[in-house]
């Protein structure tokens, strides 16, 4: 008997089928509008059908789709130029998705050692809670058992210590080491913002020990902390970062940047790709870029961010039952729940909103970066009235 779908079972898809969007609104095929604080896990950084980047995406789509990097795209010199004008940065590698931005990162930086004379250098420190994409590499960094079950042996090179852990990431430190891997907020391991504190002691150890500290802003770059990247806060700088979701503001792309000294040994023939930095994705996100460094745009976040934060901390306070711990930085924020998120979360949606679980009891709140004061203030009236919701609920069966 044929399978109900043609699709592989890897997801639990909920039974909502959207046909457009409006800025911070998704409606569905029936009609029904959602307030989507969710943004497709961070990606729609600019929000639905955001004037500016559909003309830039449709203007290039009359002209040219694809070239492959066997020729000069115009695109990725503009967008990488622009990229590091404002990053740390000196080389840019454009790829398709956050997964192959953390491969390439990985392999600059085992290259980097090679070229040096070190091949034995190649392992990475990371972090226990990280996630860092699903390819072979990628769950073998972020070390999280579900992830890496049923799939062979573990990918070797990767060490994960514990979350804010300083002394264990130096008992960790070997000849064999070549660098750290770190989000500077995990995502999906539950909201978790590393203190500014430890980047800094990071950075330090990496100079002392000749280690590359490689930052994975795939999730909390491109403006959704209030910075344009999450580090910046803590004042210091990564040899190699990568980048995806928000950069593309829907559109699949992302990239791997690094300095040029750590990008050394990647030579001709070492990396490549066929699709990535094709002049679509070029367009759409020098598109975002225009939006995201306009004067202003990242003022607006942090403002739309205290107003989230404000109202966030008296939900904690109306409903200390439920809401164990706000947590966050600028539209990235998650709510800590005392019962399991995914019964929040059927909560929330019955409100005509859109959130994400994650790890550690935590549902996402990743609206986007265009959000306003009021439609910010509409989804904190919405997650009261699912607070309330669960609330009544619970006083039912308990009566």
């Amino acid at each position: 008997m044929a399978d109900a779908t043609p699709l592989y079972d890897t997801y639990a898809r909920a039974p909502l089928r959207f046909e457009r969007g409006d800025g911070v609104w998704l409606i569905a095929e029936d009609g029904t509008r959602y307030l989507d604080f969710a943004a497709g896990i961070a990606v729609s950084s600019l929000g639905h059908s955001h004037p500016h980047l559909v003309a830039a995406l449709k203007g290039q789509a009359d002209k040219l789709w694809h070239l492959s990097n066997l020729y000069e795209v115009p695109g990725q010199e503009t967008l990488g130029r622009r990229l590091t004008q404002v990053t740390f940065a000196d080389k840019v590698f454009f790829t398709n998705s956050g997964a192959e931005a953390l491969e390439c990162a990985i392999k600059t930086a085992r290259r980097f050692h090679f070229a040096k004379g070190h091949p034995e250098k190649f392992h990475v420190i990371t972090f226990e809670g990280a996630f860092h994409g699903r390819t072979l590499a990628t769950i073998a960094a972020g070390g999280q058992a579900k992830y890496l079950e049923g799939f062979g042996p573990k990918v070797p090179g990767f060490l994960q210590v514990p979350f804010g852990d300083m002394q264990a990431v130096k008992d960790a430190i070997t000849e064999e080491t070549a660098a750290i891997l770190i989000e500077p907020v995990q995502g999906e391991g539950g909201i978790r913002p590393v203190p500014n504190a430890f980047l800094q002691e990071l950075r330090a150890l990496c100079d002392e020990y000749g280690l590359l500290l490689i930052l994975d802003e795939v999730q909390c770059g491109v403006g959704r902390t209030g910075k344009l990247f999450a580090h910046e806060w803590a004042g210091i700088t990564p040899d190699i970062m990568a980048v995806a979701k928000g950069i593309g503001g829907g559109f699949p792309f992302g990239a791997c940047l690094a300095t040029a000294e750590a990008a050394a040994g990647m030579v001709v023939g070492t990396h490549g790709t066929t699709y990535g930095g094709n002049p679509l994705a070029m367009a759409v996100g020098n598109a975002v870029l225009d939006v995201v460094l306009a004067d202003g745009f990242l003022e607006h976040v942090r403002d739309v961010a205290l107003v989230f934060r404000q109202g966030l901390a008296s939900l904690k306070d109306r409903y200390p039952d439920l809401v164990e711990e706000i947590r966050g930085e600028g539209l990235m924020l998650g709510v800590k729940t005392r019962i399991p998120p995914a019964e929040f979360l059927k909560a929330v949606r019955a409100e005509h909103m859109l959130a994400v679980p994650a790890g550690d009891n935590v549902l996402r709140l990743l609206p986007p970066l265009t959000t306003t004061a009021q439609e910010a203030r509409e989804g904190l009236a919405r997650l009261e009235r699912a607070a309330e919701r669960i609330t009544a609920a619970t006083e039912r069966k308990t009566a």
